[in-house]
């Protein structure tokens, strides 16, 4: 069913605290999830605020994802822990007539990762991304688990996941057939699981040129599992923006990083960990293009956006090569 978003806000007014809802307008088109903008004027003056919204029906079995409720119930958490976010104005109600959705406020700032990396603006708070990221994921990983259904993932899992994705597109490339043997070998002994965000990456943070990370975004792959994973995923060189020397986001290095980490409380996680998750990262991510391009093959889409994502697992093999060439 069509929901009129611009007259959804509006009527929804009385319950955001405002009298008014004006300037509403479309910031995504994603296949899952809808991304609109809006301002609210009231007694407490103009606030600007998001909708995030599923347009279509939520399988929480058989997602990978969460739900918005839980995303709703990690970002107030993670607010809590001393997190920056993005505040949670409302969690929408069936009555509110827009589906499956949340409001939080807008937070000013940069999320454009090619931007953070390059923009002279950014310049005098780049040196500090690291550190401040290492921080907030400590603070992330110190979330009570309790009351929030999460899905576990562990090195062992993962690999089987991706192989069983990998082998379903019959194709056969020796790179990354050599990752998954690698890996496979390699795993490291399990640590007690935590409170993952999941996604964590230079796209997914909105960069503030003075304060720095502002807010953490995008809450909809967070699961339980070795902290190391959240740790790497900022790493992979796909998420460095072209900035290759810089390991971390592409504006930082390893040391910070895990300095970071553990001056917020995080246990010490040697760095020989957070690159096996990195090497599995890359390999992930390669899958991941491997099954947008396939998409486009099959005709199931026809947007150019997947093939030409697709092309980019030539990188991680790059990737997966200089890690496995330096004994990860």
């Amino acid at each position: 069913m069509e929901v009129d978003i611009s007259e959804g806000l509006r009527a929804l007014a009385p319950k955001l605290g405002c009298e008014t809802v004006s300037e509403v307008q479309r910031l995504s088109a994603g296949a899952s999830m809808e991304t609109w903008a809006f301002v609210a004027q009231g007694a407490g003056g103009r606030q600007e605020m998001i909708l995030r919204r599923r347009p279509g029906p939520f399988d929480e079995e058989a997602a990978r994802s969460t739900s918005l409720a839980t995303e709703a119930a990690l970002i107030t958490a993670a607010e809590k822990a001393g997190a920056p976010v993005a505040p949670l104005v409302r969690l929408c109600q069936p009555e509110d007539g827009l589906g499956e959705a949340h409001i939080t406020a807008r937070i000013a700032g940069e999320t454009l990762g090619r931007k953070i990396v390059t923009d002279p603006r950014f310049e005098e708070i780049r040196p500090r991304l690291a550190g401040q990221c290492g921080k907030i994921l400590a603070q992330i990983h110190s979330i009570p688990p309790a009351g929030i259904s999460l899905k576990s993932a562990d090195a062992l899992g993962e690999l089987d996941r991706y192989e069983s994705l990998y082998r379903s597109f019959g194709t056969e490339r020796p790179i990354l057939e050599l990752a998954f043997q690698h890996l496979r070998k390699h795993a490291p002994a399990p640590m007690p699981e935590v409170l993952l965000h999941g996604d964590f990456r230079n796209g997914n943070l909105i960069i503030n040129e003075t304060q720095g990370v502002a807010a953490v975004l995008d809450w909809e792959l967070s699961h339980l599992g070795d902290p190391a994973e959240d740790l790497s995923w900022l790493c992979v060189n796909s998420w460095r923006f072209g900035m290759s020397s810089r390991p971390v986001g592409g504006f930082g290095d390893y040391q910070d990083l895990l300095d970071g980490y553990l001056e917020a409380g995080g246990v010490e996680i040697p760095l020989s960990r957070v690159r096996y998750w990195q090497a599995l990262g890359s390999l992930k991510w390669g899958v991941m293009c491997l099954l947008m391009y396939s998409s486009y093959a099959t005709g199931t889409t026809t947007s150019v956006e997947r093939p030409m994502i697709g092309r980019r697992v030539s990188e991680t093999e790059i990737d997966l090569v200089n890690l496995l060439e330096a004994g990860l």
